[in-house]
């Protein structure tokens, strides 16, 4: 069962037409992610906290620790680094996870 030149040239039209029609789609994906990086580069990024300190349920215990902790409660307080070391000094215990006393070099 062998294909006729005329079948086998509208089954290559065909795959053509699907081919520029994928090669259309990649188009617009690129130009989208294209728009995408090109907005989030003139987007200023906000500066993230550097500490945190945690205020422990009894009222009389804080905790600090890094910005990023996975290990910070609910209760928190958002300072920078002279707030963070005085909080150390002033008796806050730091997080045995992130160890911001060593980060700060206060240990």
């Amino acid at each position: 069962m062998s294909d006729s030149a005329a079948e086998r040239l509208a089954k290559l039209r065909f795959l053509r037409r699907v081919q520029a029609q994928d090669l259309a789609r990649t188009d617009r994906w690129i130009a989208d992610e294209e728009q995408r990086t090109a907005a989030a580069q003139h987007q200023p990024l906000a500066p993230a906290p550097g500490w945190i300190v945690q205020r422990l349920p009894s009222g009389t215990r804080q905790v600090l620790h890094a910005a990023d902790c996975w290990a910070s409660g609910k209760a928190t307080q958002t300072v920078d680094r002279a707030e963070a070391i005085e909080a150390l000094a002033d008796g806050a215990t730091p997080c045995d996870v992130c160890q911001p006393d060593k980060v700060l070099r206060v240990s």
